[in-house]
Order: C-alpha cells, then sequence, then structure tokens
C-alpha cells in the first residue's frame, strides 16, 4: 500500500519533531510513505469560523496532492476529520469522495487498517492520556464515560504496547482540554479555565508528561503548563510509539 502523510500546518511549523516521529514510525512497520511537499491548509480554521465557502483553494490542493494513494496518514484527529466530512472538490468531486474514506488519523490507522501487536518502544516515564474531543467523538477512538457502554481506547491500546511507560489514572478521563480551535480566541476566559482544570489533573496525579493524539490540545495544555512554570511537558502519541532507549 502506498501511504500519503498528511502533517497539518500547525504540526509542521511549530510541532515537526511530531511530524518526523510519525513518518520514522511508519516506516518502521514497513510502509511504503510519501509526503506531498505541496500541501499546505487543509481549511479547518476557516471552517471552525464561519468561512467553509473560502476553503475551496484548500480541498482542491488537497485533492491533487493525495488523490493516488491507497491511504492518507495523518497525527491530527481534528484535521483528519475535517476532511473525512468536509472535502469536496469542483473539480474531481469523485476523487475528493474516495479521500474522504481513506484518510485516517495515525492511532486509528495503526489498530484499525495495519493492525498493530507489537512495539518496539520503551518510554520509561509517568504519562497522563488526554482524550482529545475530535478524536474521542468524532473518530470514535475512545468510549465517552458518559456511555454506558463497553469502554476502550485505542491510544491506550497502543501506549500498552511500549516497555516502561506508567500511565497514570485521571479522575476525569475525557474532559475537554478547552482549546477548540478559534473558540480558545472567541472565549478566551471559558477557554483558559478549562485548560487549567484540565492540566490540574495530570499534574495531580503525578504525570511527567501529557500525551494526545492532537497537537492542538497540547499546545493549548502547554502553554498553561509554561505560565504556571510546570515541569510536565507534552508529547505527541507518535514520539512516544517511536521512542527508543
Amino acid at each position: 500500500m502506498r501511504i500519503g502523510l498528511f502533517i497539518p500546518c500547525y504540526v509542521d511549523q511549530f510541532y515537526p519533531k511530531a511530524a518526523i516521529a510519525t513518518l520514522q514510525l511508519l516506516e518502521k512497520l514497513g510502509l511504503d510513505v510519501d509526503f506531498p511537499l505541496r500541501q499546505t491548509c487543509c481549511g479547518q480554521p476557516m471552517a471552525n469560523s464561519g468561512f467553509e465557502h473560502l476553503t475551496g483553494g484548500c480541498n482542491e490542493l488537497f485533492v491533487d496532492n493525495f488523490a493516488a494513494f491507497d491511504y492518507i496518514v495523518c497525527p491530527s484527529g481534528s484535521c483528519t476529520l475535517h476532511i473525512k466530512q468536509h472535502l469536496h472538490s469542483h473539480k474531481n468531486e469523485a476523487a475528493a469522495t474516495a479521500i474522504r474514506g481513506k484518510v485516517y488519523e495515525l492511532v486509528e490507522f495503526l489498530t484499525d487498517i495495519i493492525k498493530v501487536k507489537h512495539l518496539e518502544a520503551s518510554f520509561p516515564h509517568k504519562v497522563g492520556l488526554h482524550q482529545s474531543c475530535h478524536g474521542q467523538r468524532g473518530l470514535h477512538l475512545s468510549q465517552m464515560t458518559e456511555l454506558v457502554a463497553a469502554p476502550y481506547s485505542k491510544p491506550m491500546q497502543l501506549l500498552n504496547m511500549v516497555k516502561g511507560i506508567n500511565m497514570v489514572p485521571l479522575k476525569r478521563a475525557d474532559e475537554c482540554c478547552g482549546f477548540g480551535g478559534t473558540f480558545c480566541v472567541t472565549e478566551e476566559a471559558v477557554s483558559v479555565k478549562m485548560g487549567k482544570d484540565r492540566v490540574e489533573d495530570h499534574v495531580v496525579a503525578g504525570a511527567e508528561y501529557i500525551t494526545a493524539a492532537d497537537l492542538s490540545c497540547l499546545m493549548h495544555m502547554e502553554g498553561i503548563l509554561r505560565r504556571q512554570n510546570s515541569p510536565v511537558k507534552v508529547i505527541h502519541i507518535a514520539q512516544i510509539l517511536n521512542a527508543a532507549l
């Protein structure tokens, strides 16, 4: 299978190590991965702000970049969900439709498509797992605690394969961090308070690192941690799954 690596613009600009870890991890698993150099923003920020009608250029470029691949893999739940639900093309709607059915967030690709059972990874630290809203409620990477249903967590399934890792228990396992894309700008005070509450849960649990499948959430919490002069760090799940002694 040919894999197209979709790296969201904010990951490319602010967290390139997570992008590199994603590529290395996929290649370690024996996959043929290509990174289209002309890719840029998927259009989610505009759509979230009510300007989806202005994302045509982003959509057409995405189709041009990724139509030829068997699968498209992305280390961001929110960007993946945006493409799954909103990608259209005036030039080639058939290609856009096909892409919506073959784009996957990294965790769901590893668990659902290639069905990883073992990882040669080691990360001897205390880690708290943040269940990002887009991944949990949109992509169903984990069960929502308010539902009377059997619990599951695809990120935790992979993290449990990592040697030496100590996953700390949280009081509110699936609480929103408050980032919410442009919500953190339009509702700054609410966003900050939610972020502080989310961070405190991890700190009280003794986490050295907070991980997630969405770097936008981690970026929000990292800002709060830095302002608190906290030693707790954030790290994308790909960097843990790719880590070795």
